[in-house]
């Protein structure tokens, strides 16, 4: 006799799923509101001051049959992450993807780093992923169940000079996610941190010479720095039913740079 066959279920699929990303107007933002929507989610993202690239992510979306609802906003402000989650509920009925992307890049010697630049950058990098991170817990708990995903970097596993600021925020978000894990799993709430390496985004377009870019291309195993994409993909299954048993982790995307030793050892 021939075994009944189970219906195969697709855990990536996030058909009707309601996510918020904040930071969508371009870089890995973008592709994740985009990857998202392709995924089934419909998707309220906010940006700071790209109109145009809003515009754009917004069409994006909408050719992918899902919903899409961007707002201007500074994730610094704590309403702005209230605000965000008021319209997620209101317009679909629940929160189930939060994802926390929003930042900026300063490469300053931390010497010459004023009070101003550290807090500015902190607002953005660090107090808007607490503010963020707050909000859906607190709708998601009611729910019982929920993804939180914050972006980090793997700069805070593999140190860059001249990155003081934007590397303690990346590691205080790290230290949130896990922390915030710990709390939420009684909740059926997973939240995790996806980190990635060196990626072509609007954000790293001065900073990457073409003296970096070699460098990158030599170091990194895989042979080339990352896309928006490739970080995206990631962000869906960590958002997705397939990631259901998974909480509390840094999951570096970096092509295998952060583990690569190597210097040349002569062989035997």
């Amino acid at each position: 006799m021939t075994a009944p066959t189970e219906e195969r279920v697709d855990r990536n699929a996030l058909v009707g799923a309601s996510a918020v990303v904040t930071g969508v107007s371009n870089g890995i933002g973008r592709a994740t509101a985009v990857a998202l929507a392709e995924s089934g989610a419909n998707v309220v993202g906010c940006y700071y001051s790209d109109h145009d690239g809003a515009a754009r992510v917004r069409s994006q979306i909408e050719e992918t049959g899902r919903e899409a609802v961007i707002l201007q906003a500074d994730t610094g402000d704590p309403g702005t992450a209230q605000r965000l989650a008021a319209e997620a509920t209101s317009r679909w009925g629940s929160l189930d993807i939060w994802v926390n992307n929003a930042a900026r890049l300063m490469v300053k010697p931390l010497i010459e780093t004023s009070d101003d630049d550290w807090h500015a950058l902190l607002a953005a990098n660090l107090h808007g992923y607490f503010y963020g991170s707050r909000a859906a817990a607190e709708i998601m708990y009611a729910q019982r169940r929920g993804r939180i995903i914050n972006i980090t970097s793997a700069a805070d596993v593999l140190v860059v000079a001249n990155l003081g600021a934007y590397i303690t925020a990346k590691g205080g978000i790290v230290g949130l996610t896990k922390t915030l894990a710990l709390e939420a799993a009684a909740h059926g709430v997973t939240v995790n941190a996806v980190s990635p390496g060196a990626t072509d985004t609007p954000l790293n377009i001065k900073a990457y010479t073409p003296e970096v870019r070699r460098t990158y291309e030599q170091r990194i195993p895989l042979g080339r720095i990352g896309s928006e994409e490739e970080i995206a993909d990631v962000v869906v299954f960590v958002a997705s039913e397939a990631s259901r048993y998974m909480t509390g982790q840094e999951i570096v995307v970096d092509g295998g740079l952060v583990i690569n030793g190597t210097v040349g050892h002569a062989l035997d």
